[in-house]
């Protein structure tokens, strides 16, 4: 089962960067993320489902198969400026351009069972700052998240739906500043719980993942003793309910909401990651029987907070299995120059097109606004008794999937 994972791993998570809300990606498929991401309150496809609600699988009418492609385009820059060591002023990341596929197939068994399964690349951040300014440690960063998930769908009754999925999860981490030993794989196991409830024009819809843990071995030296310490990063669990509506015969909109519990999950806790409420909302509109035109925003409030005042010298900061902890400053430093996962607002455009009965295609176009959070304080480290520590992030994305369905 990890040659499978790792063999899929390659397919389904090329990139790094890719972070949206948190470190998630806000949509695995075209289709959800022209929509905002949305997909848990109404289907906008089967394969998109097994992700999102596996109860909406009973969407699809027959054997439906997906594969597609995000190409992901971060601009992200990092500062520093000390009272000592000077300014740094805002620096790019040369990590800039990444493709992520996803590929899944679903099939109806009878008239009540859908079964599926597919691959993602659900998560990820980096950055790479190696040969730029030394005062930023050549900080060079990757953290790579996908999910194999096979599932099924039941159809409870007309109107009700249940659906259950197995996460299996593979992850790859490189914290790679100076103190950085390479990267590492991790292997995981989490579940998902979805329903989904249809009455008329109306679509309600529920789904819980749970949390998957993680452990990266000898990522980190933490204190300097030439040895390379495991880290463990759990993904957080994440609840979520939505709803849907046909206001039109020709055009239908969603909207959805995402708790997601950084603060619980190991790593993410302790590097002061806050939980996140996501909204997301979109519409799709049929302009004739080929041709749907999509758009949609989602928010989430960035887990990575600015701070003042900041602690340098005082190790308080545990991290699950390093050696040392971490002052407060050195938490913040770490957040913003090696995982920036700050941005809030996203809009996004797109649409399908059906070629022919059992062909179509899926384009996605989702920005990113540039967030920049800043945070300041004592580092002792590098010897600064005031300092300022910043990101910027923005991105852009295009996304294309062929869909086939018999």
């Amino acid at each position: 089962m990890r040659k499978v994972l790792a063999s899929a791993a390659i397919l389904a998570v090329a990139g790094s960067a890719m972070a949206t809300n948190g470190d998630n990606m806000i949509g695995v498929t075209p289709a959800s993320q022209a929509m905002g991401g949305i997909g848990v309150g109404m289907p906008i496809g089967s394969v998109d489902s097994i992700f999102r609600n596996p109860a909406w699988m009973n969407s699809e009418k027959g054997f439906a198969v997906s594969f597609g492609g995000i190409l992901f385009m971060p601009s992200v820059k990092a500062r520093y400026n000390g009272s000592t060591n000077g300014d740094t002023g805002y620096v790019s990341s040369r990590a800039n351009f990444f493709t992520v596929p996803e590929i899944g197939i679903t099939n109806r068994i009878n008239d009540q069972v859908v079964v599926g399964i597919a691959a993602y690349g659900v998560s990820g951040m980096g950055v790479d700052y190696r040969n730029k300014d030394p005062r930023l440690a050549n900080m060079h960063t990757t953290l790579q998240f996908m999910r194999i998930i096979p599932a099924v769908s039941y159809q409870v009754n007309p109107n009700l739906s249940v659906g259950v999925g197995l996460n299996l999860a593979w992850g790859s981490l490189d914290m790679g500043a100076n103190a950085g030993g390479g990267q590492s794989s991790s292997y995981g196991v989490g579940a998902q719980l979805g329903i989904g409830y249809k009455v008329g024009d109306l679509t309600v819809g529920f789904n819980y993942q749970s949390p998957v843990s993680m452990k990266y071995k000898h990522v980190f030296d933490s204190n300097g003793d030439g040895s390379y310490e495991d880290l463990k990063l759990q993904q957080p669990q994440e609840v979520a309910a939505g709803i849907g509506y046909r206001v039109l015969p020709n055009l239908k909109v969603g909207l959805d909401l995402r708790w997601i519990n950084w603060s619980d999950a190991d790593g993410y806790k302790q590097f002061k990651w806050k939980d996140q409420t996501v909204i997301a909302v979109g519409g799709e509109y049929q302009v004739n029987q080929a041709l749907k035109l999509r758009a949609g925003y989602n928010y989430g409030k960035s887990p990575i907070r600015s701070y003042s005042g900041l602690n340098g010298m005082m190790p308080t900061n545990n991290i699950p299995s390093l050696a040392q902890p971490f002052p407060d400053f050195n938490v913040q430093w770490f957040n913003l120059i090696g995982f920036p996962a700050i941005t809030e607002h996203h809009i996004s455009f797109g649409g399908s097109y059906q070629f022919t009965k059992n062909f179509a295609v899926d384009l996605a176009y989702v920005h990113a606004f540039e967030k920049k959070v800043e945070s300041s304080g004592q580092n002792a480290l590098m010897g600064d008794a005031n300092a300022t520590v910043g990101a910027k992030n923005a991105q852009n994305e295009v996304g294309i999937a062929l869909r086939w369905s018999f």
